[in-house]
């Protein structure tokens, strides 16, 4: 965009007109102006910012301050800058807890507000702001729904607390409520913990859900490259903020949409820079909903095929010690996505939010000096492809007798781990932390969690205070962990989630019974229990689906909406499976 002003000649005609544009439209423009709006606003491009701050939740707090980075800079840029809100839960408050069902269904909220406000109000394009883990997958969800020309703006990390002479986060305070409950760790010191690990503002800070679908927005080229990194609480996350209100009236002027950006190699992009960097298993899910969105044909087992070429480059919490800002002091994700691009492992042709594609992006951040010479890079925690941390991507796949249609593992340890033990079947979350806070674990148990999938829970709920509390309690390799639910981006260990077909549904994983034997094994990607075709069959037919969890409101809605996890547990009604 020319001198970083809009240029209205070069535009087409814009949606907005049709509440600004002619003498019928008096009474729109008045309440404009009730606002503050005037002529020259008036005649430019409505440019929608997506604002969920909220003071619920430390990865949302400073959204407020993101936001008017961002507005400044569609004001600079010529645009018409209007705010509007939407909700956020706080995955680490509500986790453990019944309130943590509301967590995935927060995402499709988020997508669903977002989208009736842009379509209701006639806007031109997005700046989406983003903080909280299904903050960023919903505000994406909506861009690809609504194809508005959109930026995606994420709200920045956390910097890591400090204890003990280490870097921590909020996983180990999560891990130490399990080593506190077997007398591993004094309430002092659990005390301490817990007041220093979260010191302000941002996003949790190693590669968990949030910084793994903000690294990920890079790769599918929703967001410029290098905007994932920046802390919350600094200077350049608030540059780039205004750099992304500017580039959103420029998308607006070249109508660049998401429709022009998105692609099947972008998805691949995405997926090969999650495997390489340890990402959560929860981009899974979501980059399989936002390929639905984007009418891409993505299927789960793909990701495991991307995983099997794609080594493990960077070691980053939960499995490593370092945290985003540590990536970000090397140059950020572009990093990463420039070691993959020249080891042939992503598509340079992909086409980024800036007009330019990966490859060109890329040159152009080192031309500009924002991409430091790779020779000169020298990190523990980042690794060549050459020379990789482990020869697979993080991502793994399971299929078998127990998941049909697959489950997903982040291998944050050994690549050929096999486990095979006696189930402990749960029909909750609370009744299994309830076991293992109690110290009835014993080594070789595999731990299954049912009825907490897409619809049993409904909403999957993230089980990071029990997988926390197995590591806390010094089993974090010799206790497995299967569930039809989800795990947060910092639960680490042999936990394999989104099992699907659910047990809600007549999934296998809810016919097994105490002292079933399960196997886990990842160099053959299976997880199957020991028991012949004519026993599941017979625990089938007597099989009877419980009734449903909650008989109204807004969770009964989604127990009915949601889809399977293997289809990324959408609840669009063009894109739901039968």
């Amino acid at each position: 965009m020319s001198d970083d002003v809009f240029d209205h000649g070069k535009a087409g005609r814009l949606q907005s007109r049709d509440v600004t544009e002619g003498a019928e439209r008096a009474p729109h423009r008045a309440m404009f102006r009730a606002m503050g709006f005037d002529d020259d606003d008036l005649g430019s491009p409505l440019i929608g910012v997506a604002n969920p701050a909220a003071d619920i939740t430390p990865c949302n707090v400073h959204l407020d301050d993101v936001a008017a980075a961002s507005l400044e800079g569609v004001d600079d840029a010529g645009g018409m800058p209007i705010e509007f809100g939407t909700i956020t839960i706080s995955d680490a408050i509500s986790m453990g807890t019944e309130g943590m069902k509301a967590s995935l269904i927060s995402r499709e909220l988020i997508a669903d507000s977002v989208e009736l406000v842009s379509f209701g109000e006639r806007m031109d394009g997005l700046v989406t702001v983003a903080g909280c883990d299904k903050n960023l997958p919903g505000m994406m969800m909506a861009a690809i729904r609504t194809d508005l020309p959109s930026v995606f703006l994420y709200g920045g990390s956390i910097m890591p607390g400090h204890h003990d002479g280490r870097d921590v986060t909020i996983v180990q305070v999560f891990e130490g409520v399990g080593a506190h409950a077997t007398g591993e760790m004094d309430s002092d010191e659990l005390d301490d913990l817990e007041r220093e690990a979260c010191p302000g503002a941002g996003s949790c800070g190693g590669m968990f859900t949030a910084n793994t679908m903000a690294s990920i927005s890079e790769a599918l080229g929703l967001a410029p490259l290098g905007s994932a990194s920046p802390p919350a609480e600094d200077e350049e996350r608030y540059a780039v903020a205004e750099r992304a209100g500017k580039l959103a009236l420029e998308c607006v002027e070249e109508d660049r949409r998401p429709s022009d950006i998105l692609s099947k190699e972008s998805f691949e992009n995405a997926i090969a820079l999650q495997t390489a960097i340890g990402g959560s298993t929860n981009g899974v899910l979501h980059l399989l909903a936002l390929a639905r969105e984007a009418d891409v044909d993505l299927e789960i087992d793909e990701f495991d095929a991307i995983s099997k070429r794609t080594p493990k480059i960077a070691d980053l919490q939960p499995g490593g010690s370092s945290v985003m800002n540590d990536l970000h002091e090397l140059g950020g994700v572009p990093v990463v996505l420039r070691r993959l691009y020249e080891a042939g492992l992503v598509h340079g042709d992909a086409m980024t939010v800036t007009g330019r594609t990966l490859a060109e992006e890329l040159a152009h951040l080192e031309d500009t000096g924002r991409l430091p010479v790779d020779e000169d890079l020298d990190a523990d925690f980042l690794y060549t492809v050459e020379e990789p941390k482990q020869a697979e991507g993080a991502i793994k796949i399971l299929e078998g007798n127990l998941a049909p249609d697959g489950a997903v593992l982040k291998v944050t340890g050994e690549d050929a781990f096999h486990h095979e033990g006696p189930a402990r079947v749960f029909e909750n979350e609370e009744t299994a932390m309830a076991y293992v806070q109690e110290g009835h674990l014993e080594s070789g148990d595999v731990i299954v969690i049912r009825n907490e999938g897409p619809r049993g829970g409904p909403g999957m709920r993230e089980m990071l205070g029990v997988t926390a509390a197995v590591v806390g309690a010094g089993h974090e390799d010799d206790v497995a962990l299967i569930t039809d639910g989800r795990f947060s981006g910092g639960t680490r260990g042999p936990m394999i989630g989104h099992v699907a077909p659910e047990a809600f549904v007549g999934g296998p994983i809810g016919l097994l019974e105490d002292g079933d034997i399960v196997t886990v094994d990842i160099p053959d990607r299976t997880l199957e229990v020991d028991l012949d075709e004519e026993e599941l069959a017979a625990r089938q037919s007597a099989w009877t689906q419980p009734d449903p969890p909650y008989a109204g409101g807004v969770l009964a809605k989604y127990c009915r909406d949601f889809d399977s996890a293997a289809n990324g547990a959408v609840t669009n009604p063009r894109l739901t499976r039968d």
